[in-house]
C-alpha cells in the first residue's frame, strides 16, 4: 500500500471550490487560461462509506472508493478548515486491486485512531457521486494549480442533485494562486463560491436535513451564507435562501467590516437574483472578501 504523501506527518489538500449555474459551463471551457492547453477526461464514479448511523460523519471524516478509468482508489478526508470556497484538510489515499475496502490501510491513519475494528466492520455504501472530471494542469506565476470541472449529480437514498463545480487544487506553490486564478475566472462568467463536499451535500441530502450554524463574526457570517446557498440549491427550500440573504445583510452592516470590505459585502447582498443564482459580480467580490477574511490575524 502506498499512501499519497507517504512520510509526511499530515498529508494536506489545499483546494478552493466554485459553484457555477449552467450558463458558466461552457464558458469556462473557453477560458483563455484554459484553452491554451488541451484538457483530459475522466468519467469518476464514487462510492462513499460510513456505519449505518452515520459514525464517520459525525468525525467529519469522508471516505470513499473511486472508479477512474479501470484503476480504484480509497480516499479518505478530514473536514476542511476555512471558508469562502478555500479548504485545507487532510487527505489519504492509495490504489487498490478490487472494489473492497482496505479495511486494515485504515487503522494506520489518524482519523480512525480511536475507532475500533469492530465499528470499521460496519462500514458500507451511503451515498454515490458520479461525474464528468475535465481537468488542466496550469502554471500560474510559478504555482502548479490542477483545474477540475465536474458535471453529474450526487445519488443519496432516493434523492439527486446535480454537480456543478469548479475545483482549484494546489499541487505546488502558495494557496494566493488559488485566490489568483478564482478571481480571473470570477471576472470572466458568473460563480460562487461553495464551502459543501460532496460527500456531505450527499448526506444532508439523504437526510432532508441542512443545518447552518450560528454566526456573529464576519468570516462565520461569510461562511453561514455559503452554507446556505449550497443548501438552497440541493434542498429548493426557501428557508435557506432566506437564511443565505439574511446572513449577508448582517455581513454587509458588521460593525468591524472597513471601507473596502463592507463595499464587497453590500455587492453580495444586491448579487443573487431570485434563484439565488449570482450576477457577474457576485463572484469576485465573494472572493475578495473571503480572501481578506482568510487572512492571518483577518477579522475571525
Amino acid at each position: 500500500m502506498q499512501l499519497k504523501n507517504q512520510g509526511a506527518p499530515s498529508p494536506q489538500e489545499i483546494e478552493l471550490k466554485l459553484a457555477l449555474p449552467d450558463t458558466s459551463i461552457p464558458r469556462v471551457k473557453c477560458l483563455p487560461l484554459l484553452a491554451c492547453q488541451a484538457p483530459s477526461q475522466h468519467t469518476l464514479v464514487n462510492t462513499y462509506y460510513d456505519t449505518p448511523e452515520g459514525l464517520l460523519a459525525e468525525q467529519r471524516v469522508a471516505l470513499r472508493l473511486r472508479h477512474d478509468d479501470g484503476q480504484i482508489v480509497q480516499t479518505v478526508k478530514t473536514a476542511g478548515m476555512g471558508g469562502g470556497g478555500l479548504s485545507t484538510r487532510g487527505e489519504w489515499e492509495w490504489p487498490l486491486e478490487a472494489a473492497t475496502l482496505d479495511i486494515e490501510g485504515l487503522k494506520g491513519l489518524p482519523p480512525f485512531a480511536a475507532i475500533g475494528p469492530e465499528r470499521l466492520a460496519e462500514l458500507a455504501p451511503q451515498l454515490e457521486t458520479n461525474f464528468l472530471r475535465t481537468r488542466w494542469e496550469i502554471e500560474h506565476s510559478g504555482n502548479r494549480v490542477e483545474v477540475a470541472l465536474d458535471e453529474g449529480e450526487i445519488v443519496s437514498g432516493q434523492h439527486t442533485t446535480p454537480i456543478r463545480e469548479l475545483e482549484l487544487e494546489l499541487k505546488s506553490g502558495h494557496p494566493d494562486a488559488l485566490w489568483e486564478l478564482a478571481t480571473l475566472i470570477a471576472k470572466a462568467t458568473p460563480l460562487r463560491p461553495s464551502d459543501s463536499s460532496k460527500a456531505a451535500r450527499g448526506r444532508c441530502l439523504a437526510e432532508q436535513h441542512w443545518p447552518l450554524p450560528d454566526a456573529r463574526s464576519p468570516s462565520a457570517l461569510l461562511h453561514r451564507a455559503t452554507l446556505a446557498l449550497d443548501a438552497w440549491h440541493d434542498s429548493q427550500r426557501e428557508a435557506h435562501l432566506a437564511a443565505a440573504e439574511d446572513s449577508l445583510r448582517q455581513l454587509s452592516a458588521h460593525p468591524a467590516l472597513d471601507k473596502t470590505l463592507r463595499e464587497f459585502a453590500r455587492q453580495l447582498t444586491c448579487g443573487l437574483d431570485s434563484h439565488g443564482q449570482p450576477d457577474r459580480y457576485f463572484g469576485p467580490a465573494a472572493l475578495a472578501l473571503a480572501r481578506r477574511l482568510n487572512e492571518p490575524g483577518a477579522l475571525s
